[in-house]
């Protein structure tokens, strides 16, 4: 797996389903996303895995990284190229033991750099720290520091990605403390023009 090709702008699903979620998807991909990051807390498990399969075809096809949010098995289904998992104390080690070396796991770390040390030694592929504004998708999740970022950025040998809240306005502070890739739902998904804004996205990461 090419891990350089964690960087970059990282698209989060919005609950979009079916050919809306595919549309919404590929228009990214040709606006510049690097990592597609699928995310479906519902039960529909067949509409699950037909929606997994063609968004890693429409990753692949776009040369990007797809990632399954926190279903293993799903993962391995569809052969993902990883998966991204929270903080319980066995998610990385059973991810690792069920989808092999070759995987790409992420783990959640929240606003917790000794959490982050610790996942990073025992094998993530990269560590994601936020909620570092207010999001709309996760409002009452932890708040996370520049600081934070800053020290996980001079501390850390794996990608950074922080998520939360993230716009255009506050991106340029994120990858200037150390931010690897930004991951964005609403300011992606929610524009007018879904292709263009990735891009603009794209043209940040360009110029840091």
């Amino acid at each position: 797996m090419n891990m350089a090709l964690l960087n970059g702008l990282y698209i989060i699903t919005d609950g979009s389903t079916g050919n809306l979620l595919l549309e919404k998807v590929e228009q990214a991909l040709r606006g510049g996303a690097t990592i597609v990051q699928y995310r479906d807390k519902t039960s529909d498990a067949a509409r699950r895995e037909q929606e997994a399969r063609d968004l890693k075809s429409l990753a692949s096809a776009h040369n990007a990284l797809f990632i399954i949010n926190d279903d293993v098995a799903l993962a391995k289904t569809v052969q993902a190229d990883g998966v991204h998992v929270g903080r319980e104390d066995s998610a990385l080690a059973t991810a690792r033991a069920y989808l092999g070396k070759s995987a790409i796991i992420g783990v959640s770390c929240y606003n917790q750099l000794p959490l982050a040390l610790e996942a990073a030694q025992q094998g993530a592929d990269y560590i994601a720290f936020g909620s570092f504004f207010p999001s709309p998708t996760k409002p009452h999740a932890p708040r996370a520091s520049l600081e934070v970022l800053h020290a996980a950025h001079q501390q850390l040998s794996v990608p950074i990605c922080a998520i939360g809240g993230i716009t255009l306005d506050n991106a340029t502070s994120l990858l200037a403390n150390g931010a690897d890739m930004l991951a964005v739902i609403s300011d992606v998904f929610n524009a007018p023009d879904i292709a263009h804004q990735a891009s603009l996205y794209r043209d940040l990461f360009q110029q840091s």
